[in-house]
Order: C-alpha cells, then sequence, then structure tokens
C-alpha cells in the first residue's frame, strides 16, 4: 500500500479562501489517504514574492492541483486516483 500523499498548503494568516480551502478538504474526510503542512508565505521572502497573491495554492506529492478553490469531492478523487496509479 501507498504511504500516505504528501499535502502542502501555501497559506498565511487570515486567508480567508485558505481557510474555505481546509474546510473543503475536512469535509472531503479522507484523512487517511494524505498528510498536510501549512506553509506560511510570510515566513519566507521568496514564497512571499512568488505567491503574495495566488493563495492557497495545495499540492499533492510535489504536483500543483488546486489553486484558491477545490471542492472536497474533487480532493478524495485525486488522492484515491493517485493511490490506484502506484
Amino acid at each position: 500500500m501507498k504511504a500516505k500523499s504528501r499535502v502542502i498548503l501555501y497559506t498565511k494568516p487570515g486567508c480567508r479562501l485558505c481557510e474555505e480551502m481546509k474546510q473543503e478538504m475536512l469535509n472531503a474526510q479522507c484523512p487517511d489517504l494524505y498528510s498536510l503542512e501549512e506553509v506560511n508565505i510570510e515566513s519566507d521572502p521568496d514564497l512571499l514574492a512568488r505567491y503574495r497573491f495566488e493563495i492557497p495554492i495545495l499540492l499533492i506529492d510535489g504536483v500543483e492541483v488546486f489553486r484558491y478553490r477545490l471542492r472536497g469531492e474533487e480532493f478524495s478523487a485525486y488522492l484515491k486516483k493517485s493511490k490506484r496509479s502506484c
């Protein structure tokens, strides 16, 4: 069985869209399929310059999969598909 997918969420404090994205991830009800790392873009000048107006961005196993919004069922489907392809 494949290990959990590594999910990185580029975010910053007070980001409403980021909070919505995290809620949709919870709504997907598949926490056993991924581990989440939240990265505050304000903690790194390069990330802030790159993503200042682009968050939230969600990477799954190093690939940008969602930007700005996602729906829980799309997130879950992507994770399940990536598990099957291994």
